[in-house]
């Protein structure tokens, strides 16, 4: 079965979300493109406020973006 090609910019918001969920430092976003750092740093503040309310592990399955979509 092949797997559908994902959006750069849907991966960088997952990826900048599991960084803020596990309180790395935005200083680590690994792109220099500006749209995709933007979409980072989204998903980043997203995930750093789940962190922030205590929504990690289990309690926070829920807003995962990979389980949404």
């Amino acid at each position: 079965m092949k797997r559908q090609k994902r959006d750069r910019f849907q991966r960088a918001f997952v990826h900048g979300y599991k960084a803020g969920v596990s309180g790395r430092s935005r200083d680590d976003c690994p792109s220099q493109d500006v749209n995709l750092r933007e979409y980072w740093m989204s998903g980043w503040r997203e995930g750093r406020g789940d962190q922030w309310d205590g929504m990690t592990g289990v309690s926070g399955i829920h807003r995962n973006p990979m389980v949404m979509t």
